[in-house]
C-alpha cells in the first residue's frame, strides 16, 4: 500500500465570489424616498422672502391653489391691519361657498381702506387662472411694503392659455371643445350661472381658437397643403418674407384680454 502524501497545512481556499451576485448587490442600493420638487414659482425672490418672513398658517406650495380661497391673503392683511381684519372670520376651505364668502369680506375691506385691487385679479385668483395669483401677490407686496418689484413674467397674462397653445407644435393643439373646458372653470359656472354671460365667454373662446387656426395656417402653409393665390404668386420674394415676418411678430405678441362679465 502506497504511503499517502503529506497533508497540506494551508487552509482550504474559499469559493470565488459569484460575479452576478456582486453585480446585483451593487445595483441594489438604498433608494431614499424624496418628495417631488415643487413647481417653478413665477414670483421674484424678494416676494418669496417676504412670504417666508411672515409666520403664516401654512406656506403656499402651489400658488394657484393655496391663494384661491383668499385665506392666506386675509392672513397677510390681518398682520398689517390687525384692527380692521380678523382672521377668525375667514374659513380655510375649498368649497365655492367658502371662497366667495372670503373674497366678499376682502372686497369690502379693500373698499373701506381704499385699497385699489383690480377685480380682474380677484376673479382670476378665485378661479385659479394661470399666472394671475402671482400678479396679485406682487401688487399686494408693492401696496403693503411700498417697494417696487421687478416682474419676471415672460409673457402677458390674458386669463386664457392662448400663449401656451400658440407655442405648442401643430399636432397636439387643443380642439375647440377642450379649449373651452380648459379655460372655463367649474367654479365660474357655479358662482355665475347666468347662461347669457357664459355663452358670451364661449363665443369669445371660439373666436380666439379660430384666430389661432388662421395664424397657424398662415405661418405653416406647407403643413396644411395651402396653395398660394394668384396675388401671392405675383409678389416678389422680398415682399413674401416681409409678410411672413409680420405674421411671426403677431404670433409673438398675440395677447387677448377676457372681460369679466
Amino acid at each position: 500500500m502506497a504511503a499517502a502524501g503529506p497533508l497540506s497545512s494551508q487552509p482550504p481556499q474559499s469559493r470565488p465570489p459569484n460575479i452576478s451576485t456582486t453585480a446585483s448587490s451593487r445595483r441594489r442600493k438604498l433608494i431614499l424616498p424624496y418628495w417631488s420638487p415643487p413647481k417653478k414659482s413665477r414670483l421674484p425672490r424678494t416676494v418669496l422672502r417676504w412670504l417666508q418672513s411672515m409666520d403664516l398658517t401654512f406656506y403656499p406650495k402651489n400658488i394657484n391653489r393655496d391663494f384661491s380661497n383668499g385665506f392666506l391673503l386675509a392672513e397677510i392683511f390681518s398682520i398689517y391691519y390687525p384692527r380692521d381684519l380678523k382672521l377668525a372670520a375667514f374659513g380655510n376651505g375649498t368649497s365655492i361657498k367658502t371662497k366667495l364668502a372670503n373674497w366678499s369680506q376682502l372686497e369690502s375691506f379693500f373698499a373701506k381702506r381704499h385699497l385699489k385691487i383690480p377685480k380682474e385679479l380677484i376673479h382670476g385668483t378665485l378661479h385659479c387662472k394661470p399666472g394671475v395669483p402671482e400678479i396679485l401677490i406682487q401688487d399686494v407686496y408693492t401696496l403693503l411694503t411700498k417697494q417696487e418689484v421687478k416682474n419676471i413674467q415672460d409673457d402677458y397674462v390674458n386669463f386664457t392659455d392662448c400663449n401656451y397653445q400658440i407655442n405648442m407644435p401643430l399636432v397636439p393643439k387643443a380642439t375647440v371643445s377642450s379649449f373651452i373646458k380648459s379655460n372655463i372653470r367649474l367654479t365660474e359656472l357655479l358662482s355665475n350661472p347666468n347662461i347669457l354671460s357664459n355663452q358670451l365667454k364661449i363665443d369669445f373662446l371660439c373666436v380666439l381658437q379660430m384666430l389661432q387656426r388662421r395664424l397657424s395656417r398662415k405661418l405653416h402653409p406647407k403643413w396644411f397643403n395651402i396653395k398660394p393665390t394668384i396675388g401671392e404668386r405675383c409678389l416678389p420674394p422680398a415682399k413674401k418674407n416681409e409678410d411672413l415676418s409680420k405674421c411671426v411678430l403677431v404670433k409673438d405678441k398675440c395677447v387677448a384680454t377676457v372681460l369679466v362679465i
